[in-house]
């Protein structure tokens, strides 16, 4: 059994928010998401995959579709396929989301 240690895997950069894959498979795959305040996964669309938001720590403003919520820890939400969705930390602390998307949109192997 693959077994990952998620609170030491928290990576974050500078200049913009950082993804750490977690797991990975043909069908799906699971990152972690984590920003610096004031970082941003700008509004983006998939077209055949739904994706959801897990918030593991701190608070950030999620946008799917038209609709914008502030999310805090133990919260998520789903952005289904074909609809804008994004993420903006807007401070003070810290933000990392579970991110889990399917159908995996570029499967390997």
């Amino acid at each position: 059994m693959e077994v990952k240690r998620v609170a030491a895997l928290r990576a974050f950069a500078t200049d913009k928010m950082k993804k750490v894959s977690l797991f990975e498979t043909r069908r799906f795959f699971c990152d972690l998401y984590c920003f610096e305040p004031g970082q941003v996964q700008k509004g983006h669309v998939h077209q055949g995959e739904d994706k959801v938001y897990f918030v593991l720590e701190g608070r950030g403003r999620f946008t799917v579709g038209r609709e914008e919520a502030e999310l805090c820890a133990m919260e998520a939400t789903v952005a289904p396929a074909g609809v804008e969705h994004g993420v903006l930390n807007g401070g003070p602390g810290r933000l990392v989301v579970l991110v889990f998307m399917a159908p995996h949109p570029s499967p390997k192997g």
